[in-house]
């Protein structure tokens, strides 16, 4: 896995935008589609979608304060929260707006502003990057042109901002490059969703 790293880099751009059999493709857009675990940013741009109820989707801009205004609720707090619990306020808020159950409220990111990350050492375009869009760590690397040769794809380490320290958190993405990767390969990898302020470093 440290050598031939033209092959990685475009198996590694393969991974986020191109099929690599019908299961492994899905498996990937599933992963790709995931930002359960991003946080909301103010500037971030979200859509809310009210099912059944057309007046009640719209996108709208997260506010400098962290608020977002919504028709029937009014500002709901959005800055720091995921997208699940932006899901459940909106919810609770429309509750009394309706007899019975209230529609299936979903919310996703169309645009974030906010979301910057940087990656350094083995890769063939190091740099601090800015996409516009939640991105997982697949997709991160592929920012940075992938990996460069003799890469350690099995070591790569996020560091994460949490309460003014330091968090590492390991990623193993080399059985990923295999020519058959399973739903426990994916499991293993740990792929996870990039936060702002992340640095991903490529041994």
């Amino acid at each position: 896995m440290k050598k031939n790293s033209k092959g990685l880099a475009i198996l590694l751009a393969c991974a986020v935008l191109a099929p690599m059999g019908v299961v492994q493709a899905q498996e990937t857009a599933a992963l790709a589609s995931d930002n359960s675990n991003y946080r909301v940013l103010p500037g971030d741009q979200i859509e809310v979608y009210v099912w059944g109820e057309e007046r009640l989707q719209r996108t709208v801009s997260v506010l400098p304060d962290g608020t977002l205004a919504f028709p029937l609720v009014g500002q709901v707090d959005a800055a720091g929260l995921s997208l699940s619990e932006i899901e459940t306020s909106i919810t609770e808020a429309l509750r009394p707006e309706y007899r019975g159950e209230v529609p299936r409220v979903t919310v996703s990111v169309v645009a974030t502003a906010g979301l910057q990350f940087s990656v350094m050492g083995r890769v063939n375009a190091p740099g601090t990057f800015q996409p516009g869009r939640p991105v997982n760590v697949l997709e991160a690397l592929a920012f940075a042109g992938g990996p460069s040769e003799f890469a350690d794809l099995d070591d790569v380490l996020i560091l994460r901002k949490r309460n003014n320290t330091l968090v590492p958190i390991k990623a193993s993405l080399a059985r990923l490059f295999k020519s058959r990767v399973s739903q426990r390969d994916i499991e293993r990898a740990n792929i996870l969703a990039i936060e702002p302020g992340d640095t991903i470093i490529v041994p």
